[in-house]
């Protein structure tokens, strides 16, 4: 089974990856490969930061290797929090802190659309790929459900009624935005792997 590098040590994020490669890939994370450093994302754009993190570890480990970064985009706040949605209230923050952060700057907005947006960025033999995975949904106005990690207890996904930590893993797992752009990171992969 091809092995491959995840940059990243956040545990959610390699569950859930992991959970979508099963038996296709060996997903490896930075602790796996002796990576402890903190990759600055000092990117503008989802775009840059995945690039940042893939090619650094490339460039030092030698690893092919993925990256991924995930923005929550408020139609309301002109695409807030986006590329700052993991420090959204501040460089040590927490998740229950970028939420609340959240639904104060939300409280008087009665139009709550928003999309989750992952981008992953690919270094494969030496070439450069980008995935990108869209969920469209709304703002809840109150924290729901106990799953999931970031914002999930606050996004409801289109087309249904209960936020992302409501539905539980495998269902978000199966529909999210990370899912699409693993999707299409997967199929890419396989192809790859079979026509070699």
């Amino acid at each position: 089974m091809k092995k491959i590098v995840f940059a990243t040590n956040n545990r959610h994020k390699l569950e859930e990856i992991r959970k979508i490669a099963e038996g296709q890939l060996e997903i490896l994370s930075l602790s796996d490969i002796g990576c402890n450093e903190e990759i600055d994302e000092t990117g503008s754009t989802l775009d840059e930061n995945a690039m940042i993190k893939a090619a650094y570890v490339q460039e030092r480990y030698g690893y092919d290797c993925f990256a991924d970064d995930t923005g929550l985009e408020v139609e309301a706040l002109q695409g807030a929090p986006g590329v700052f949605s993991a420090r959204y209230a501040g460089e040590a923050c927490r998740a229950e802190d970028n939420m609340d952060k959240l639904l104060a700057e939300m409280s008087g907005h009665d139009h709550r659309n928003a999309r989750f947006r992952t981008v992953i960025a690919l270094i494969c033999d030496g070439e450069v790929h980008l995935f990108e995975g869209v969920i469209n949904g709304t703002i809840t106005r109150e924290k729901k459900g106990n799953d999931g990690f970031g914002y999930d207890p606050l996004f409801v996904p289109e087309g249904d009624t209960h936020t992302f930590a409501e539905l539980g893993n495998e269902v978000k797992n199966s529909i999210s935005h990370r899912a699409l752009a693993t999707e299409k990171l997967m199929k890419f992969l396989l192809e790859k792997t079979q026509s070699a």
